[in-house]
């Protein structure tokens, strides 16, 4: 490849993101209030909707906050994504994994470090002893070089 085809390249893919990233923000918007009167699975195609369970409504979802604001919609009453799961339910089981999965990773830290401990300490007691036992048996191990 010479050089020209080298700097073409970056360039090409750049333009193309580029096109993609326009062709999103011109395309016209589904607004999820239209889908008000409907059912959670209609409201719910738009990944952008959150459907209230308690209203009935369909709302574009409230992206400058994490969660739904109890005003907007209460938590347990929160559908997003799929129509049995509840934002409270979703939350909660959230937690949980995430609990778990770090304590995972911690027990398995903590035990990998005290293996490597523990095979350090045997091979300095294995070396220790070998070393007492010379002592003892008044063998030097050096002799048979000289």
């Amino acid at each position: 490849m010479d050089l020209r085809s080298l700097v073409g390249l970056p360039a090409v893919l750049l333009l193309f993101g580029l096109v993609a990233v326009f062709a999103q923000t011109a395309a016209p918007r589904i607004v999820c209030e239209t889908k008000n009167g409907t059912s959670c699975e209609e409201c719910l195609t738009i990944v952008t909707c959150l459907w209230c369970q308690k209203t009935k409504m369909c709302i574009t979802y409230p992206v400058n906050t994490i969660l739904p604001p109890h005003a907007l919609c209460p938590l347990n009453d929160a559908r997003w994504g799929r129509c049995w799961v509840n934002f409270q339910s979703l939350i909660i089981a959230m937690a949980v994994v995430g609990g778990v999965i770090i304590i995972a990773f911690l027990v398995c830290l903590f035990r990998c470090c005290k293996c490597e401990h523990i095979g350090r300490r045997r091979m300095k007691n294995a070396a220790n002893e070998e070393i007492r036992n010379m002592r003892l048996s008044g063998s030097n191990p050096y002799s048979k070089f000289s």
